[in-house]
């Protein structure tokens, strides 16, 4: 004869809970956000990168936007693992310890990547340009003789290139903000899920039947 599971039984909820769909554990909307907004910055960062040839590594952040499509790739990977109940395997604690961490990484390249973008901006806006030899060249202060140039290479027009670079700076701002927020929400959720930071009270199990005649015996 086989015993049937007791609704308060402990066991019987983790099997429950072993057999629930691994697409509604993990959060999906995370991952899907992560691929989006790192997509976009790589392509904003590649297009600025061919605005000018001379604009240095820092100010075209496609670097970033590929470790954030990274960090969602590794969680679309998660989804394809089986769960199992207090990570048991040792393939699915890797690959959540690996998208923490990356995630962690890409949220501090978005920072990173955002002040620099804000960084040039406020240099932008305080910028006097001039084109020499189908280049633009602009300085903050055009009294200081010491003051640092900024040659943007293949740049006919400064009024354009200014104009552009403003935008996609602006944006690169943004964008990366936001991933770097959407970044830092998946390691919150991932640290919660492993250390249950929330309290949530005591837990009591109804005893059955059996296990009462059992206690008064």
């Amino acid at each position: 004869m086989k015993k049937k599971k007791s609704k308060g039984d402990p066991k019987a909820g983790r099997e429950e809970e072993s057999h629930t769909c691994c697409w509604c554990r993990f959060p999906l909307l995370c991952a899907l956000l992560q691929l989006a907004f790192g997509v976009a910055v790589t392509v904003l960062g590649f297009l600025m990168a061919g605005v000018s040839s001379s604009l240095p590594l820092r100010d075209t952040p496609y670097w970033a936007g590929i470790i954030v499509c990274v960090v969602s790739l590794v969680g679309f990977v998660m989804l394809c693992i089986s769960y199992q109940p207090d990570e048991k395997t040792c393939v699915q604690f890797t690959v959540k310890l690996t998208y923490f961490l990356l995630s962690a990484l890409a949220l501090v390249l978005c920072v990173v990547a955002a002040a620099f973008a804000a960084h040039h901006y406020l240099q932008m806006t305080k910028f006097t340009c001039d084109t020499v030899l189908e280049s633009c060249q602009c300085k903050v202060d055009t009294a200081d003789p010491l003051s640092r140039t900024f040659v943007y290479q293949d740049a006919a027009d400064c009024s354009s290139v200014t104009s552009m670079l403003s935008l996609y700076l602006i944006l690169q701002m943004v964008l990366n903000l936001i991933a770097a927020l959407v970044c830092l929400l998946a390691c919150f959720v991932m640290w919660k899920h492993r250390y249950q930071v929330f309290y949530v009270g005591a837990r009591f199990y109804p005893l059955t039947t059996t296990e009462c005649q059992q206690q008064k015996v």
